[in-house]
């Protein structure tokens, strides 16, 4: 199950998986001089906990790049360090190895791992082409841009195609990739489905094996 916030539920394992919070990326910017709005954080852990109150899981897997960089957590404020142990002592958590954070957190509790395999499904932080179906990643913070009445609209996506899903990014400050981008278009050449992120719902549109966006 697909949530428009940007999350995968899998009723059965009771899992929620989430990708790319790149927590502490502000305070990651202003110390090299680009100055940013320091919630980032405190706005990501937000949604996070609409979504364990939301479908109340047994286990929740961050898909890496939880944090913007080795020292993340050493600069999460104290409440907001609070929360996330809040986090992981009632749910298993487990934070996947991304390239952004390679190296396990201090104190915050949870699993680090450079995988995480449920089920039929291997849960990893960058894809691999030749791997077999059944993958479920993040990285590349996927979006889509499709042609509305008003305009162009431009929103963060899940790309599937029966093999891999690939999640988008859910941090407050992440960017996004062009579905249409080659280091997306090959992970899925053969085409398959966007799900763009409305409000309180997902947007379908067939993605051809030329990258172009079609409606259903």
């Amino acid at each position: 199950m697909l949530d428009p916030m940007g999350a995968l539920f899998w009723p059965e394992r009771r899992l929620l998986a989430v990708s790319d919070l790149h927590l502490e990326k502000g305070s990651s910017f202003a110390r090299r001089g680009m100055l940013l709005p320091p919630w980032d954080t405190s706005v990501t852990i937000d949604r996070l906990t609409l979504l364990l109150r939301r479908w109340s899981p047994g286990t929740v897997v961050a898909l890496g790049d939880s944090f913007h960089d080795a020292g993340g957590s050493a600069r999460l404020p104290q409440g907001e360090q609070q929360r996330l142990q809040a986090m992981t002592r009632a749910n298993r958590f487990i934070w996947v190895q991304g390239n952004h954070d390679p190296k396990p957190q201090d104190g915050l509790g949870g699993e680090w791992v450079e995988t995480h395999t449920e089920g039929a499904m291997v849960f990893r932080h960058q894809a691999i082409a030749t791997a077999d179906p059944g993958e479920i990643v993040g990285h590349h913070h996927p979006k889509a841009t499709i042609e509305a009445r008003t305009g162009p609209v431009s929103r963060p996506c899940f790309v599937f195609d029966g093999r891999r899903l690939m999640m988008p990014a859910f941090g407050a400050y992440t960017g996004g990739l062009d579905v249409r981008d080659p280091a997306i278009r090959m992970l899925f050449p053969r085409g398959g489905r966007v799900f763009l992120l409305g409000k309180d719902r997902l947007f379908s549109f067939q993605l051809g094996s030329g990258s172009a966006l079609r409606m259903p």
